[in-house]
């Protein structure tokens, strides 16, 4: 795995391909990462204690981290160099 927390990733394959985002987690045992933003799913959720309230809740899910690929930087490109011709002496 070559991608880490706070890596800017695209999406390569799946529902989210094209889109890009950040690493929010990686989860190593599973070979999975989670990006900020994408992914997301609804998760219902009961209320537990007295006075609580239970609901719908949106979290991002983890995508596999094969169909996640680094984003490339923008390279510096130098112009080449410029080739010095030199004068005849006459």
């Amino acid at each position: 795995m070559h991608v880490k927390k706070g890596d800017k990733v695209i999406v390569i394959a799946g529902k989210e391909k094209g889109k890009s985002g950040t690493i929010s987690r990686v989860l190593k045992a599973e070979n999975r990462v989670v990006v900020e933003g994408l992914n997301i799913v609804k998760r219902h959720t009961r209320p537990r204690k007295a006075g609580e309230k239970g609901g719908i809740a949106e979290m991002a899910s983890p995508l596999h981290a094969s169909n996640v690929k680094l984003a490339e930087k923008k390279a510096k490109t130098e112009k080449p160099a410029k080739k010095k011709v030199a004068k005849k002496a006459e």
